[in-house]
């Protein structure tokens, strides 16, 4: 595997990246087995891809003390690789995803089964109410997968088509056209990923962000993907998504099946459909959070239960 990360302009932060005489990217080398190199202002990196990913690991933590004005040594240098190695082997603990800045922890048992369902099945789908943590949790669990060299790539995607709103009406370029869709999914990558590292998983196209309809025609092979907002698919768009699934690559679905925004009835959703049909194959999940899931203000927890309580009444009528 190859992966790239840009150096720091001025010849000073690289000179304490590097070492004297290039020793810590020699004990890189050494410890981890992989090869750095230097060129045009960013650092190559080659190895096998669980190596790669602990060394680009280890260097962003570096950039991020240099930029604070602290300088590293060999036995320092040495610790920091022993513990982002210790931190690796953690990484399947039930219900705790390891990201680069933050630890996250399963909020109830529901959550904790979504995380063992998406790290044992390939494709998952994720239902309950906003707030449940299914888009946050697979986010953290795509960036896990990605730190330790499970997958290649992290492809995050979203129907550009809400209350009404369609994707060629809207102001701006391709990314101001879309970035509105995929805030809340920005959001929690700014929560796990260094905006160092973001950019440049960003600018290599390690993190590919696009609406559903630019998936059509292409193999997404050693990918995690995430398809957000599913209740606002089609039949068609979900199979077309879910047919692009390549080799090793791994899907998680989420949706809230209240809030089906397309123009026909809630039944014409792909989620919808895809649920009924697939629910049973193997290797597929399908997990259900509810109201007791909800980890954001309390009073969302009695808004959702009102809501729910107010559906049911109505459908009795």
């Amino acid at each position: 595997m190859r992966t790239e990360i840009h150096l720091p302009p001025d010849v000073e932060r690289q000179r304490l990246l590097f070492g004297p005489n290039d020793g810590h990217f020699r004990l890189l080398k050494a410890e981890l087995g992989v090869n750095l190199v230097a060129r045009k202002g960013r650092l190559l990196i080659d190895g096998d891809e669980p190596a790669v990913g602990r060394a680009l690991n280890v260097i962003e933590r570096m950039l991020e003390a240099i930029d604070k004005g602290q300088a590293y040594v060999a036995e320092e240098l040495s610790t920091l690789m022993e513990a982002r190695g210790e931190e690796a082997e953690r990484c399947r603990v039930p219900g705790v995803i390891f990201t680069d800045r933050l630890r996250i922890v399963a909020r109830s048992p529901n959550q904790a089964e979504y995380i063992r369902r998406i790290r044992n099945h390939s494709l998952v789908f994720g239902l309950g109410p906003a707030g449940s943590g299914k888009t946050y949790l697979a986010v953290a669990c795509a960036a896990e997968a990605l730190r330790y060299g499970e997958v290649k790539r992290v492809v995050l995607t979203r129907p550009a088509v809400e209350a009404g709103e369609h994707l060629g009406f809207l102001p701006g370029d391709l990314r101001e056209k879309v970035d509105p869709y995929l805030k809340p999914i920005y959001d929690a990558l700014d929560d796990m990923i260094s905006r160092r590292q973001l950019a440049n998983f960003t600018e290599t196209g390690i993190l590919e962000v696009a609406p559903l309809a630019y998936m059509r025609g292409r193999t997404l092979a050693r990918s995690f993907v995430i398809l957000d907002e599913a209740q606002n698919t089609t039949p068609g768009q979900m199979r077309m998504l879910l047919t692009r699934l390549g080799e090793q690559s791994r899907c998680v679905v989420t949706g809230d099946l209240t809030q089906v925004d397309l123009a026909a009835s809630p039944q014409g959703s792909g989620l919808v459909h895809a649920v009924g049909i697939l629910d049973g194959i193997p290797d597929i999940g399908i997990m259900r959070l509810t109201g007791e899931d909800i980890v954001r203000h309390p009073l969302v927890k009695r808004i959702v239960a009102a809501y729910d309580q107010g559906d049911r009444k109505a459908a009795d009528r």
